[in-house]
């Protein structure tokens, strides 16, 4: 069975990154005996790296190269900002476990949209965080195999995302 729109592709690779000064470095890994599930053709991975496993089957392997522009995008300095620790306060008593440098907090902008900060200072002027996604401004470089393809079931079509291991858990 080849890989396709709203089929579900399990995958284990390694991502190498490069930021462009230092060379590729080693990112992350899924590993086979945790693969990472998704239902194909629906927005759940980059576009270039769901192109690169079109047409693959089970036990094929994949090589693929993203720059920065069709991976996440460049790393924008204004979306470093600072927030006033005032925001951070739950029920008027400070977090300080929240407030450590490397926390990654999901926060809502003004029109409701989820963003994921990491804070990267805490300071007189504030908190302040980097909005940009981990990998922004990184070229990437996808290794990997793909362990499985099968029918998404009604129900998954329904949700637009896997189920079960290694997919979307409620």
């Amino acid at each position: 069975m080849k890989a396709e729109k709203d089929k579900v592709v399990t995958i284990s690779y390694r991502l190498m990154v490069d930021d462009g000064e230092t060379g590729m470095e080693f990112y992350e890994e899924v590993a086979s005996d945790q693969p990472f599930a998704f239902l194909m053709g629906h927005q759940h991975i980059l576009p270039k790296l769901e192109e690169a496993l079109v047409g693959k089957e089970a036990g094929d392997s994949f090589s693929v190269f993203i720059d920065f522009e069709n991976g996440y995008g460049d790393y924008f300095e204004e979306k470093r900002v600072i927030i006033p620790k005032s925001n951070f306060k739950e029920e008027g008593k400070k977090n300080r476990d929240l407030l450590k440098v490397g926390n990654v907090i999901p926060m809502q902008d003004d029109q409701g949209n989820q963003m994921r900060g990491e804070i990267i200072k805490v300071d007189y002027l504030g908190v302040h965080m980097d909005f940009n996604p981990p990998l922004a401004g990184y070229d990437l470089h996808f290794e990997g195999k793909i362990e499985g393809v099968r029918d998404a079931d009604p129900e998954e079509l329904e949700h637009g995302h896997a189920h079960g291991p290694g997919g979307h858990h409620h």
